[in-house]
């Protein structure tokens, strides 16, 4: 049996509407994850040439104008492959130099494998402190991870932890392969919220006594669920396994 079908068997009984059953079932998914490779999803080639890419090459991934080998980047890719009301899964093929812009994951587990590639990750939680009035004024939160990451690598991150709010730089060309549960969906109150970080200099809200100020990021959410000017995903086409709700 193929093995995304092995993972997509895993999460019809380990997530419900509400996300994960259990701590537990959540484990068993991630280790199913875990054993997923790009061969796997029909991503082969896509991850060979990651594995041979190096700066020098970055102007085949693009146009070459006045603006010199970085004046394009090509479109985020995402390649969707399975979505009910428990859970989703798909792909973002990210080209080098390209941008998933701060968002995040509302009442969402998500686990994410970083199938080929390298990129950047920057994610935060927030901060418990009272709530402004006005929903776009900046508030308070704390950088969780600001690394590096080389495939193969997994994560997680919670409604409330483990950096539900995070952006990706691709620095090579990568794969995030995505499992989100339960999935984003705007009539549930579950949709995706774009920030960027305030320059903020009077704080809108007062710090609970035991936070460091100094380790403070204030963040300032888009309006109307936007996402960034220039912010484009394309949608691909999924090669591997055909899966079946």
């Amino acid at each position: 049996m193929p093995k995304i079908k092995n993972l997509s068997d895993a999460c019809k009984v380990s997530f419900s509407p509400d996300g994960p059953i259990s701590e537990e079932a959540l484990e068993r998914v991630r280790a199913l994850l875990d054993e997923i490779r790009p061969l796997d999803l029909g991503l082969d080639n896509e991850a060979q040439i990651a594995r041979t890419w190096n700066s020098s090459t970055r102007q085949q991934n693009g146009r070459r104008g006045r603006g010199g080998p970085n004046q394009y980047v090509p479109p985020i890719k995402y390649l969707h492959i399975l979505e009910s009301e428990s859970f989703s899964m798909g792909i973002f093929c990210m080209p080098p130099s390209s941008v998933i812009p701060l968002h995040n994951h509302p009442a969402m587990t998500v686990l994410s494998k970083l199938l080929y590639g390298k990129l950047q990750a920057e994610s935060y939680d927030w901060i418990d402190a009272a709530d402004p009035t006005d929903p776009l004024k900046p508030r308070p939160a704390r950088c969780v991870r600001d690394r590096e990451m080389t495939a193969p690598e997994t994560t997680i991150l919670y409604p409330d932890r483990g950096g539900n709010i995070h952006t990706f730089r691709a620095i090579t060309p990568c794969a995030l392969f995505d499992v989100l549960t339960p999935p984003y969906s705007a009539e549930k109150g579950r949709d995706c919220s774009y920030f960027r970080k305030s320059s903020v200099k009077e704080p809108p809200v007062v710090l609970p006594s035991e936070v460091d100020s100094s380790e403070v990021v204030w963040l300032e959410e888009l309006e109307d669920h936007q996402p960034p000017e220039g912010f484009v995903v394309a949608r691909g086409l999924y090669k591997g396994p055909v899966i079946r709700r």
